[in-house]
Formats: structure tokens, sequence, C-alpha cells
């Protein structure tokens, strides 16, 4: 793992940023002059050169949407392809830190140099502030060498983008990745799923099942226009299979072009449809099993595929097989 010694700072806006207003925190620029200043208080720090890159406007990460993400992976292109950088680490909100890290996993595939994401959970210069340790722990760990590919640093753990989650809102320990069967095969990643596809925004949606939950609600969400749905299953991806209604909307659904793509509702869950009948019969509606993967994981991926104008069979072939490590160890 090559020290990264030239990086591309991204600064998105988020709680890392954000300053007092009458209304309560917000995003804010001029975030910049702020690392400067706290660098030049730490010159023991061993740290990589950096140029910084601010998207406009800054913004908290409860409004980031798929338009942010590839504006996020175009200004990360361009500072490696234009800029010469060796590294990228983006300061982002945590609300959608691990969406975003999910979906630039899959994004930026095949990009031969590290992209770290990190936040915070109090907003820099705050007392108990996590941010400068987060930021610099980050820069470090770039200078000593991170492998390629998306990574999410926090509280000094480095972790796969595509498998961390936000785990809590009371501890500055806020993310983790917890453990997941993960069983899938490894593929290598092809041409037309790298880095330099082009990708555009596309109506997604994610819907967990419940006790009670009817046709008619579910046919309100694959009516609305969306050309992938997120199902987050019961245990190991079973669901109400004798409501022959529901199983009706999703095989219409999936008949009509919509992706459909089950996971586990549960925090360490794994799908396997084979296990209970009432999981085969979700299965033969046209559901994929996304294994162990998490629901960032699922929506950026289902993201990336789609996004790239792939056509449903080769979406749902790509997502059943490992990418960058969201299926496989």
């Amino acid at each position: 793992m090559p020290a990264s010694r030239n990086i591309l700072v991204l600064y998105t806006g988020g709680t890392i940023g954000m300053q007092q207003s009458s209304e309560g925190l917000m995003p804010a620029s001029g975030f910049a002059e702020r690392l400067d200043a706290q660098q030049a208080q730490l010159p023991s720090l061993q740290l990589p050169d950096w140029q910084f890159r601010e998207l406009l406007p800054p913004i908290d990460s409860a409004n980031m949407n798929q338009r942010n993400w590839l504006a996020m992976a175009e200004a990360i292109r361009n500072g490696v392809e234009q800029d010469g950088c060796d590294g990228v680490l983006v300061l982002h909100g945590t609300d959608t830190l691990a969406y975003s890290a999910a979906a630039l996993s899959f994004l930026l595939l095949g990009l031969e140099v590290p992209v770290v994401l990190t936040g915070s959970m109090l907003p820099a210069g705050v007392s108990g502030s996590d941010a400068w340790d987060n930021l610099f722990g980050a820069m470090q760990a770039l200078s000593s060498g991170v492998e390629t590919g998306v990574q999410l640093f926090f509280s000094g753990k480095l972790m796969p983008g595509v498998r961390a989650s936000k785990l809590g809102t009371a501890s500055l320990e806020a993310f983790g990745v917890l453990p997941r069967m993960r069983t899938g095969q490894h593929v290598p990643v092809p041409g037309s799923l790298d880095f330099r596809q082009t990708r555009r925004p596309v109506p997604l949606a994610v819907l967990p099942l419940y006790p009670g939950i009817t046709a008619a609600q579910l046919n309100g969400v694959l009516e609305s226009g969306v050309k992938g749905l997120v199902l987050e299953c019961y245990g190991s991806g079973t669901g109400p299979s004798d409501d022959a209604q529901l199983l009706d909307a999703l095989s219409k659904a999936h008949r009509r072009g919509v992706v459909l793509v089950a996971i586990s509702q549960c925090p360490q869950g794994h799908v396997d449809f084979d296990i209970y009948a009432a999981g085969g019969k979700l299965a033969a509606t046209g559901l994929i099993s996304g294994g162990g993967m998490t629901r960032e994981a699922a929506l950026g991926k289902l993201f990336s595929l789609l996004g790239a104008g792939l056509p449903q069979a080769e979406v749902e072939h790509w997502f059943a097989v490992d990418l960058c490590g969201e299926l496989a160890d």
C-alpha cells in the first residue's frame, strides 16, 4: 500500500464544518482556512500535502442525494486525473456518511488511489469535538498507506466503505462494521462498471416488510416510477408468502422491468431464500438475494448498476456477485 503524498481534501459540508446560526447549526464555507490554521498549531503531525476543493453549496448530509454522489465522484476523478492527487479525503456529514461511502465504492470501481471519508459528531472548534481527531487521523492513515478503494475513517478505525454503518448518535464512536455472513463470489470488475462509466440519477426505493403490509401499499411504491427496489425482508429472506396479491405485485413489477433485490432487515442478517418455503416464494417473484449486504451497500450498488444504463438482466447478474467486498470476504 503506497503512501499518499499529495491528497485532495473534498469538503461537502456536514457537522464537521458547521457553525452556529440563529436557526441552529448550519453548513458553512471557509473550512480550508480553519483546517490550515489548525494544522499550523500541530507542526509535529506527519501529514501529506493537500489541495482543498469545496462542493458548493456545502450541505447538511441529511439532504444528500444521487446528484451529490455523482458530483463527488466527478470531483474525485478530476482530482486524481487532472491534479495528480494520489489519495482523496472526503469531509462529509454523518447522517448519510455510510450511504455515500457505499455509493462511492461502486462509482469509483477500478480507481487506483485510496479514497477515505470522514466527518464528526461535533463541529470543529466545539469543546470535546472529534472533528480534528477524525480529520487528521484520516490524513495520517493516507500518509501511512491505505489500500485502493473507498474506506470510512471514524474514531481511529478504518472501515471498508461498502460495509460500514452508522450505529448510534450518543457516542463519538458512531460507526462500525457489524459481522454478517459474506459468502458471495468475487469477480473482476468489468470496464463497463469502472469509474470512467457515465452514470445518471435513477428512481429507487427502499421498503421494509412488516406485519400487516398490504399489496396496495407495496404497489404504491412499485407503481411510482421506480426502476429498482431494495426490499428489506425478515430474517434470512422471508415475508408474507401467503398473500397472493402481494406476491403478484412483485411479479408484475419484475415483468415490467423493475429490479427487485432483497436484504435482511436484521442488523447481522443474511438472505438465503433456500432455508424457508416463505423465502422461496418471494424469490420466485424475481427477487435477487443481496446476501449479507447492508442497506447502504444494496442501495449504492443498485444505483451504480441502473445508473450506468444496464438492462434488467445485467443489473441482476452483477448485483448477485461481489465487486468490492460487499458480498464476499
